[in-house]
């Protein structure tokens, strides 16, 4: 990482949000080969059920739980590469220091207050599901509904977390110790 300041705090700001990074990058390139498991497993339940007349809800139900976990826990690795929908407008027209402006303060004031709400309102509907040890409805379903459900608050935890590296990231652009190079995120 190149920064063009040698003060030692920005040093060790930036290496903690390069840390916060690393979590969004593993938790999204690992969760990334659920995608190809999902595209198996829907081809063997379509040669299932329409080539031997025959089929598992199981296998079913886990392309729902795969595809539920690539959406949840691919949701801080998308905000770190800055590939969430965006109404770009005015956004790519600015300088750097704007756009550092414009995500610090989307990360203060959006980003991280809908993230605890989003923990805030989950949170009883989670523990209700593990106090259940909630199962499938379906005969034959998968157990492990409350696992499934945990990751609702597993997806704020990292988007928290890539929240806060981001933070890191505008403030030291916008204390020019931070180049452009070094960082994807408020840079696009």
């Amino acid at each position: 990482m190149k920064t063009t300041n040698t003060d030692p705090t920005s040093s060790k700001l930036m290496q903690f949000a390069q840390q916060l990074e690393k979590i969004s990058t593993w938790c999204g390139q690992s969760i990334s080969w659920l995608t190809l498991l999902m595209v198996i497993t829907t081809f063997a339940i379509v040669v299932l059920r329409y080539g031997f007349e025959t089929g598992w809800i199981a296998m079913q139900e886990s392309v729902i739980y795969m595809y539920a976990l690539v959406f949840l826990i691919g949701i801080p690795y998308t905000l770190k590469h800055d590939g969430h929908v965006r109404v770009d407008i005015f956004y790519s027209k600015m300088s750097l220091r704007s756009k550092a402006w414009v995500n610090l303060l989307g990360t203060l004031f959006l980003l991280l207050p809908v993230t605890a709400f989003i923990t805030w309102v989950s949170w009883d509907y989670v523990i209700a599901s593990w106090a259940l040890k909630e199962e499938s409805g379906e005969a034959g379903g998968l157990p492990g509904v409350y696992l499934l459900k945990a990751t609702i608050l597993l997806m704020t935890l990292l988007l928290f977390i890539q929240g806060i590296s981001q933070l890191l990231t505008n403030i030291a652009i916008l204390q020019n110790k931070h180049t452009p190079s070094d960082s994807k995120q408020g840079v696009s």
